[in-house]
């Protein structure tokens, strides 16, 4: 079964192709987009194990010449110095403005390649092939690329569409559970924000914490209406300057989480299923939402095996100074999304540090807010 869903833009629409089994034939993808003869594929050592001669195989045949690189697995990796050695990569084999970079791994593999292509020979084309969940049905769409910074994640970057997102769900069996659970985070992520219908859906199941758990259908299903929130959003916001924000709903509260941590004791899905407990607390205080839909959201997190609970060790006020440095940050005042109902939010900025510190000390103290 293949689902063909259009993220129409004013510039540089594209598609995205949910097909099992099409990694085997992705040259047969790439030809008809008229790409330059270079192809430099960029992924991870475990990644390329895995896939890389299948894809390097079909690009051979449809009469590419392909060339790798490899990056270390880990978001600790997601730097500008990594990105120099991309360079050094497409320098050495003479990649020209027609040549292409295909990113073949999760969401790092993905925001970094797609920023590699955006700033080298000032754009060259760029083709996802997503590998995790999360990369499947958030990272690969939209066109945001970028790495991290010391103080904070993904402060340096460009938006930049790319050519192709090409998802085989097939890929999603060598993914490990932690891995799955946190592309779940952002499968919830867009229950709350966008389809009530997916939220529903996801309620029906007793348990969603590994790919076993989901029939093919059910995991069709998933993929398809991910894809298809992020691609409305975008559609109608391309480089956030209002609506596309809400797609960091979880991700406030979350990035801090993560850089506090050194991006190594919670990864992305953790600290975004994190931020989307603290958020919607924050809207139950605000008298935006009502409890039993927190609870619903809060109960679904817990069924997919994802923590609600700040880590031990990350102090209050840590959190609360990291966001002043958040890309989010508007007129020194930090944006929240925050839900108003199952499917619907909103954008404000009028969140005080008390309030945040106030929701913050019952999360850590595993208080029940309603």
């Amino acid at each position: 079964m293949e689902t063909i869903i259009p993220v129409k833009l004013p510039e540089n629409s594209y598609k995205i192709v949910i097909k099992p089994g099409s990694l085997s034939v992705i040259g047969d993808y790439l030809t008809p987009l008229k790409l330059g003869q270079k192809i430099l594929l960029v992924s991870n050592p475990e990644i390329f194990n895995f896939y890389g001669e299948t894809v390097v195989n079909s690009l051979t045949q449809n009469g590419f010449e392909v060339f790798i690189h490899l990056i270390p697995a880990g978001e600790q990796f997601k730097t500008l110095s990594q990105i120099e050695k991309v360079y050094d990569s497409a320098l050495t084999h003479r990649l020209e403005r027609s040549s292409t970079l295909l990113a073949l791994g999760g969401g790092v593999i993905g925001d970094m390649t797609g920023f590699a292509a955006a700033t080298w020979l000032r754009g060259l084309n760029f083709i996802q092939v997503p590998t995790s969940l999360l990369a499947m049905v958030d990272a690969s769409v939209g066109g945001k690329t970028g790495v991290n910074h010391p103080l904070g994640k993904n402060l340096i970057g460009a938006f930049y569409q790319p050519k192709l997102v090409l998802i085989d769900p097939e890929v999603l069996t060598t993914l490990p559970e932690r891995e799955f659970r946190a592309g779940m985070a952002e499968v919830i992520k867009y229950g709350v924000i966008w389809d009530d219908n997916l939220f529903a859906q996801l309620e029906q199941c007793d348990r969603l914490s590994s790919f076993s758990d989901l029939t093919p259908e059910l995991l069709q299903t998933i993929l398809t209406r991910s894809c298809q929130a992020k691609a409305d959003v975008v559609g109608q916001d391309e480089k956030e300057s209002g609506l596309r924000a809400i797609l960091n709903y979880g991700h406030t509260i979350g990035h801090a989480v993560e850089s506090l941590t050194g991006y190594s004791l919670v990864n992305h899905g953790e600290a975004v299923a994190i931020g989307m407990e603290v958020a919607g607390a924050i809207a139950v205080k605000l008298n935006l939402w009502n409890c039993m839909d927190a609870k619903k959201q809060n109960q679904l997190i817990v069924k997919t095996g994802l923590p609600t609970q700040i880590p031990t060790g990350v102090k209050i006020e840590d959190i609360i100074n990291s966001l002043s440095s958040d890309k989010k940050v508007k007129a020194g005042k930090v944006r929240f999304i925050l839900p108003t109902k199952i499917g619907e939010v909103l954008i404000t900025s009028e969140v005080s540090n008390d309030l945040i510190r106030e929701v913050l000390t019952e999360n850590s103290n595993y208080s029940i807010f309603c």
